[in-house]
């Protein structure tokens, strides 16, 4: 079973090349979404620390459904103009997650290529 560190070079081919399994056994959760900004992947650490199951976010607009606490400037907003670009996005921001929760502290790696299909954020809640 292959495992990753949260600050590891070429991690958006890693995480897509990952089995829900492997993503699983991660330190940190995991959130994919398509072009669109569905949801396409879930991992069971997200789900059980944001308390979302994966069959409610699964198919559901990233940034208006699932976390519009991220629908700004500092998450979206960079998805969206790398997506525009037609660059590659990896920047590491802290961060505060504030839906459905009590703030909590939070370090996003945010990851995006134009040869991936699916755009990943990295959730590591061990700041």
């Amino acid at each position: 079973m292959k495992t990753l560190d949260f600050f590891a070079p070429s991690a958006i081919k890693l995480v897509a090349a990952m089995g829900d399994a492997e993503m699983g056994a991660l330190a940190f959760g995991v959130i994919g979404f398509d072009a669109q900004g569905l949801v396409r992947r879930y991992s069971s650490v997200e789900s059980r620390l944001a308390g979302l199951s994966a069959e409610r976010v699964i198919g559901q607009s990233m940034f208006q459904s699932v976390a519009p606490c991220m629908n700004n400037f500092m998450v979206a907003q960079r998805f969206a103009d790398a997506a525009a670009q037609q660059t590659r996005l990896d920047d590491t921001i802290d961060y505060v997650l504030t839906l459905r929760m009590r703030p909590t502290q939070v370090r996003l790696r945010l990851l995006a290529s134009p040869d991936q299909p699916i755009r990943f954020i990295l959730v590591d809640r061990r700041v």
